[in-house]
């Protein structure tokens, strides 16, 4: 069993509005990285939300999602992280963590990490996307990671999980920058209005 845990709980400082609602191809952006999520081979979805938690929350698909708030959203990534493992199902085996801000990821990338993750020939227990060698995201842990996950402070995501485990990481190369790029500025939403990601699924 994957789980994925979507950060969704931050401010967004630096776009000036609720960048998670801002339109995308028909929905919003965070309903396009939902869509996606529920169209993978990931088996629960677990969105964390914090800041405009009730707004954010009527403009979603509420079946087969489960929520979590956090109410220590101004603590960063790590905070996110942590209510969202304390709900996991318990039989999950890896979790995804997806930027809420990333609607270029597509099903097909999920799709590929976690079937890396079960491939016999790599057993590894950190998989993460590259583009031309550089790493990007989403990015998925086994879950024999998750109490050294839980004890994270700040707005680290999994990057501290990154530096103490570097024998346990598989790089996969993608076809796509999309595993690059999210969306913190009214630039970057600009940018990623002209970007045509293949296999986005319109």
């Amino acid at each position: 069993m994957i789980s994925a845990i979507v950060l969704a709980a931050g401010e967004a400082k630096r776009m000036g509005r609720a960048k998670l609602l801002l339109p995308w191809q028909g929905k919003t952006v965070l309903e396009h990285v939902l869509d996606q999520l529920l169209h993978s081979q990931v088996d629960e979805i677990i969105l964390v939300l914090g800041h405009e938690a009730e707004q954010i929350r009527k403009k979603i698909p509420a079946q087969d999602i489960k929520i979590a708030i956090n109410p220590d959203y101004q603590e960063g990534m790590s905070a996110s992280l942590r209510q969202g493992l304390m709900i996991i199902d318990e039989k999950a085996e890896a979790f995804l963590v997806v930027l809420g801000d990333q609607p270029g990821i597509s099903k097909e990338i999920i799709n590929q990490l976690i079937q890396a993750f079960h491939h016999p020939r790599h057993p590894k227990g950190i998989i993460l996307p590259t583009y031309r060698g550089i790493r990007g995201h989403p990015v998925l842990f086994s879950s024999q990671y998750r109490k050294e996950v839980l004890k994270l402070k700040g707005d680290v995501g999994g990057r501290q999980i990154l530096k103490d485990h570097p024998e346990e990481i598989l790089e996969l190369e993608m076809s796509t920058d999309a595993v690059l790029y999210d969306i913190d500025t009214p630039e970057d939403y600009k940018e990623y209005l002209k970007r045509a990601f293949p296999g986005e699924g319109n």
